[in-house]
C-alpha cells in the first residue's frame, strides 16, 4: 500500500523558490566578483571569464550557449539584470517549479543558438536572453491558455515589464538585440508547449 505525499505549504514552496532562485543569482554574482577581482575585467571587458560568452559563428563560440547566461560584462549589467530575473522568473515560477526548468532552458537553447546564428560579431553575455524569455512566455501563456488567472498574470507583467520590449529593437548599441528576440521567442514557445501539456494532463 503507497500513500500519497503531503502536498507542500506555501511556506515550503516559498522556501524552494528562494533557494533556486538565490542560487542561480549567487552563481552569477560570485562569477563576476571572481572576474572582477582575479581577472581584472574592468580594465578590460572582454578579458577573463567573458571570453566563455557566445561568439557568432565561431565554433568554439557555440559553449556560450551553456555559460553566456551567468557572465556579465560589470556590475551594472549585472545588477540591471538581477531584479527582472528575480521577479519574472518568480512570477514562471508560481504555477509549477518545473515551469521555470522548462521555459529557463528552452528560453536560453533558443536565445543562445539564434545569436550564435544571426547575431552581430563580438562576445554575448548575459542573461537578458533569459529574462526575455520569461517576459515572452508570461505575456503570451494568457493568449495560449484563455484562463482568467493567466490573461490576468499576463496583464500585470504587460504593465510592470512591458517596456523591456523595447530591447527587442535592432537599433539600439551596445545590446545584444538578437539575444532578447531570440529569447522571447523561446518564451513564447514555451507558452505554447506548456499550455498543450497541461491540457493533455490527466485531469487537465
Amino acid at each position: 500500500m503507497t500513500g500519497r505525499r503531503p502536498e507542500p505549504t506555501i511556506a515550503q514552496e516559498l522556501k524552494a523558490h528562494a533557494m533556486i532562485l538565490g542560487g542561480l543569482v549567487a552563481i552569477a554574482w560570485g562569477l563576476e566578483l571572481f572576474d572582477l577581482f582575479i581577472f581584472r575585467q574592468g580594465l578590460n571587458p572582454v578579458s577573463g571569464l567573458d571570453q566563455y560568452g557566445i561568439v557568432p559563428r565561431n565554433l568554439i563560440g557555440l559553449r556560450g550557449i551553456l555559460f553566456a547566461p551567468f557572465l556579465h560584462g560589470n556590475l551594472a549589467h549585472l545588477i540591471g539584470n538581477t531584479i527582472p530575473f528575480l521577479v519574472l522568473g518568480w512570477f514562471v515560477m508560481l504555477r509549477e517549479i518545473s515551469d521555470f526548468f522548462v521555459v529557463t532552458i528552452i528560453s536560453a537553447l533558443v536565445s543562445g543558438l539564434g545569436t550564435w546564428l544571426f547575431g552581430a560579431p563580438g562576445i554575448h553575455i548575459g542573461a537578458s536572453g533569459v529574462i526575455f524569455g520569461y517576459l515572452g512566455y508570461l505575456l503570451l501563456r494568457g493568449y495560449f491558455e484563455r484562463s482568467a488567472i493567466a490573461i490576468a498574470m499576463s496583464l500585470f507583467v504587460c504593465v510592470l515589464y512591458g517596456s523591456l520590449l523595447l530591447g527587442l529593437s535592432p537599433f539600439q548599441t551596445g545590446i545584444s538585440w538578437e539575444g532578447h528576440l531570440f529569447g522571447f521567442l523561446g518564451g513564447v514557445l514555451s507558452a505554447r508547449l506548456l499550455t498543450n501539456t497541461s491540457k493533455h494532463s490527466p485531469g487537465g
